[in-house]
C-alpha cells in the first residue's frame, strides 16, 4: 500500500464521527430554523412525491423581486451551480437538479430570453434542492407525505439571494444535528476510500466452521490489507505475505465484527467474509441513505428521548440538557422479527409505565399462534399463566374446547398473568398507539447474546429495564434503584404516569457511528435499503 493512501487512512479515521448517541438525540432538541430564517406557511407537493416546485417557482416569480441570477458578473448563478454540483456531498444527485444543462447555459451568448429562462429554470432548481435538504427527497414516515412545515422556500431563497448568504442557507437548509453533518463528513471520506480502491474483490471462500488463528488462508494477505484500509488493523502493523491467518488478524476481524454486528468471536467464519467482501460503493450507498433518513425526522422541542436504531438492536435515552459531558443511557434491545412482524418506524410519546404487568394478547398473535396451540393442547392456557377475559367482562376460567371456542369467536381475549412466565417480563413502558407497539422487559434474558436480535413480535424489548425506568421517571428520590426493583418484584399490576411524556424515536439506518468514533454497518433486515436507494435515483 503506498504511502499516499496510508495518509488518506490516518487523516480518514482522525476524522470518523465522533457521538452518535449526543447527535441523533439533538435531533428533538434543534430549533425549527435556523437564526434569522423567515417565518413560515406549510407547503404540499403533488401525489406524495417530493415538494412540486412548479408551484413555488410561480409564487416566486409572482410575488416580490424574484432573484437575479446573472447580475454581477454571473457570480450568484456560477455559486449556485456549484453548490448544487455539490449535492453529492448530501448523498444526493446533481443531474435531478439539471446541474449539467445549467452548467452549459450559462456559458452560453446572453439573450435577454434566454437569459429569463435560464434564470427562472436555476430558480427552480435550487428550490428543489432546499426542499430536499429540508425533508428528503422521499416520503417520510414521521410525516405526511409531500409537506414542508415550518420553512418558506419562496422567502428563505429570495433573502438568501438577495443577501449574498446562499451557501449559507444551503447548510442551514439541512438537518441542523451534528449527526448530520457528521454522516456527511464520513460519506465523504468514504467516497476518497471508494476512489482509493476501486477494485473490491471477494476474499477467498472459507468452510462452515471458519479459519481459526494460525491455520492456513489463502487470502490472508488481501484481508490484512482491507482491514488496514478499514481502521481495523493498526495503519503501521506489517501485513505478513504468508497465507496464514495470524492472531494480529483475528484482533483485527474481532474489531471489525464489533462495528458490523457479528459475534466476537476473531473467527473468520461465512457471515463474516461476506461483510468483509461488502464494496465500500455500498458502504457509500449505506451512508447516503443515513442521511436521507435523517432529513426525514422533524424538529422537535427539547428534552429527554429514548431513540432505538432497529437493524443495530441498540436503544439510546440521554436528555440534552445535561450538557455534551453526561453519557448516554445504552443497552441492547430485541426488535421485530424480519419475515413478518417488523418493528414500525414513528416516533411515540411514552406516557406510563406498568410494573407487574398484564399481557393482553393481540388478536393476530391469537389467531397465528394461540389458537393452533390450544387446539393441540387444551391445557395450554394454564400452562403459559393464561386467561380469558370476556369483552367487557372479568376473567374466567374456561379451558379447553369452551375456551378454544370463544377465542375462535371473538367473544373472549386471551391476557397471560403477570409472574415468571409472562413475556413483557416485570415492566412495561406504554406508548399509546393505533400499532400497539411499546417497549418492555423479558423472561428471556439470554436472547441478548445473540447477534441477531430480530426476535419479536414487534415490540421492544430492552436488556436493562430498571435502569430505563429509572431514566424515564426521573425521580431520584422516589424512584431510586431500590424502589424501581422493589416494582419490578412479583406483586400486584401498578401503573405510574409519567410526570411528563418521553419521545421515543423508532428509526432505521444501517449506516452510523459509535460514541467513540466507530463507524457501524449493520445487516439490513427487513431489506429497507434497496427501495430507499431505488426511489433516490428515480426522482
Amino acid at each position: 500500500m503506498s504511502i499516499d493512501i496510508l495518509g488518506h487512512i490516518r487523516f480518514f479515521h482522525k476524522r470518523l464521527i465522533s457521538c452518535f448517541v449526543v447527535a441523533l438525540f439533538q435531533i428533538v432538541s434543534s430549533a425549527d430554523a435556523a437564526p434569522g430564517d423567515p417565518a413560515v406557511s406549510g407547503l404540499q407537493g403533488a401525489g406524495g412525491r417530493p415538494i412540486d416546485v412548479r408551484a413555488l417557482t410561480a409564487q416566486l416569480y409572482a410575488t416580490g423581486t424574484p432573484p437575479r441570477w446573472l447580475d454581477d458578473g454571473q457570480a450568484q448563478a456560477r455559486l449556485a451551480l456549484e453548490l448544487l454540483a455539490n449535492a453529492t456531498a448530501h448523498g444526493l444527485e446533481p443531474r435531478h437538479y439539471g446541474t449539467d444543462t445549467l452548467a452549459d447555459r450559462v456559458d452560453r451568448p446572453r439573450v435577454s430570453v434566454a437569459d429569463a429562462a435560464f434564470e427562472r429554470d436555476l430558480s427552480a432548481a435550487m428550490l428543489q434542492f432546499l426542499a430536499d435538504l429540508r425533508v428528503g427527497r422521499t416520503d417520510s414516515p414521521y410525516r405526511a407525505p409531500g409537506t414542508l412545515t415550518g420553512f418558506d422556500l419562496v422567502e428563505y431563497l429570495r433573502s438568501a439571494v438577495n443577501d449574498g448568504r446562499l451557501a449559507h442557507a444551503v447548510d442551514a437548509a439541512a438537518p441542523a444535528i451534528p449527526l448530520y453533518r457528521r454522516v456527511k463528513d464520513t460519506l465523504a471520506q468514504y467516497r476518497v476510500l471508494a476512489r482509493l480502491a476501486p477494485q473490491w474483490p471477494a476474499l477467498p471462500a472459507v468452510g462452515p466452521a471458519g479459519i481459526v488463528p494460525g491455520t492456513p488462508y489463502a487470502g490472508a494477505e488481501l484481508l490484512g490489507e482491507r482491514l488496514r484500509l478499514l481502521g481495523d488493523l493498526n495503519a503501521e502493523a506489517p501485513i505478513e505475505s504468508a497465507p496464514i491467518y495470524t492472531a494480529a488478524l483475528a484482533a483485527a476481524v474481532r474489531q471489525f465484527q464489533s462495528r458490523h454486528g457479528l459475534d466476537e468471536d476473531g473467527v473468520l467464519g461465512p457471515v463474516t467474509v461476506a461483510a468483509l467482501s461488502v464494496s465500500l460503493t455500498q458502504r457509500v450507498e449505506q451512508l447516503a441513505l443515513t442521511l436521507e433518513r435523517l432529513r426525514w425526522l422533524p424538529r422537535a422541542q427539547a428534552g429527554r428521548i429514548i431513540a432505538v436504531n432497529v437493524p443495530t438492536y441498540r436503544l439510546w435515552a440521554f436528555d440534552p440538557r445535561n450538557g455534551p459531558g453526561v453519557q448516554a443511557l445504552e443497552m441492547r434491545v430485541i426488535v421485530g422479527k424480519a419475515a413478518r412482524t417488523q418493528t414500525p418506524l414513528f416516533i411515540g410519546q411514552m406516557r406510563y409505565l406498568e410494573f407487574n404487568p398484564y399481557w393482553n394478547v393481540p388478536r393476530s398473535i391469537e389467531v397465528s399462534e394461540i389458537i393452533p396451540k390450544l387446539a393441540r393442547d387444551p391445557a395450554y392456557l394454564q400452562q403459559n399463566d393464561m386467561e380469558l377475559v370476556p369483552v367487557g367482562g372479568q376473567a374466567m376460567s374456561a379451558t379447553g374446547a369452551s375456551a378454544l371456542a370463544r377465542i375462535r369467536s371473538g367473544t373472549a381475549r386471551v391476557r397471560q398473568r403477570p409472574g415468571s412466565r409472562n413475556v413483557l417480563g416485570a415492566v412495561k413502558f406504554a406508548m399509546p398507539n393505533p400499532m400497539n407497539i411499546y417497549l418492555h422487559s423479558t423472561s428471556s434474558q439470554e436472547l441478548f447474546n445473540r447477534a441477531r436480535r430480530d426476535l419479536s413480535h414487534g415490540c421492544i424489548r430492552v436488556e436493562r429495564p430498571a435502569e430505563l425506568a429509572q431514566f424515564v421517571l426521573a425521580d431520584p428520590v422516589t424512584w431510586n434503584a431500590d424502589r424501581v426493583g422493589a416494582a419490578m418484584r412479583p406483586g400486584p399490576t401498578r401503573t405510574v404516569k409519567l410526570a411528563e411524556p418521553v419521545p421515543v424515536v423508532l428509526f432505521y439506518a444501517t449506516a452510523i457511528t459509535d460514541r467513540n468514533g466507530r463507524a457501524l454497518f449493520a445487516e439490513d433486515i427487513y431489506r429497507r435499503d434497496p427501495p430507499l436507494l431505488e426511489a433516490l435515483r428515480a426522482k
